[in-house]
């Protein structure tokens, strides 16, 4: 598979994969529709870097050796889920906000903006099911005699891409007709929120490790 092919191919498959629902896009959608476009932006720059995680150990050749192990699977489903049990309690534990509520997004301090970053990056760090798709991923494309500079670029791409797809999903959230729907009802988004983070933390801690 030549560079261009291998391109085409990360960017569809990747594309496809970043579009399924999952803890990344519980997390981006939420922030947009309660605190505004910037912390979406914050939090979408910290998933894709997290993403970088992932690349450097498959691009390495450790995937395989993840993907395969028990005892590092096991570490990384305990981690993760527990990481999104974490977030699901959070949510849950919302409390309906006194006062007026205005449609204006919080501003974001830079101590906040480093927090939102950091969220990002442990949700999709996390991501138990990661080593599997990079595994599947670097199989199709990669090969060992490679360049480095290739593997470079196709890893930067899907970082890019990750980020690029969880703007868009920033940007639409985040329009102001549609804020102003959804925070009225903050308290309650938190606890759906919490409520599908806890079970996808749950399916995690319970699924079988092969």
């Amino acid at each position: 598979m030549d560079f261009w092919q291998g391109f085409i191919t990360i960017t569809l498959v990747h594309l496809l994969a970043a579009a399924s629902p999952g803890p990344d896009f519980a997390l981006v959608s939420r922030q947009a529709l309660l605190q505004g476009r910037r912390a979406g932006l914050w939090v979408s720059l910290g998933i894709a870097l997290g993403l970088g995680i992932h690349i450097v150990y498959s691009a390495a050749g450790l995937a395989t050796l993840i993907a395969h192990s028990t005892i590092w699977m096991t570490a990384i489903k305990l981690i993760g889920g527990s990481y999104l049990l974490y977030l699901g309690c959070q949510g849950i534990r919302a409390k309906r906000q006194s006062g007026a509520i205005s449609n204006e997004p919080a501003i974001i301090t830079d101590v906040s903006a480093h927090h939102l970053v950091w969220k990002g990056f442990l949700c999709n760090a996390f991501n138990p099911k990661a080593p599997i798709y990079f595994l599947s991923l670097f199989t199709i494309v990669l090969s060992p005699n490679l360049p480095l500079s290739t593997i470079a670029i196709y890893g930067v791409w899907i970082m890019i891409l990750q980020l690029l797809w969880f703007s868009l999903i920033t940007l639409f959230f985040s329009q102001p007709m549609i804020r102003a729907r959804f925070l009225a009802m903050s308290h309650w988004i938190d606890r759906v929120f919490g409520v599908a983070m806890m079970g996808l933390g749950l399916k995690v801690l319970l699924s079988k490790t092969n």
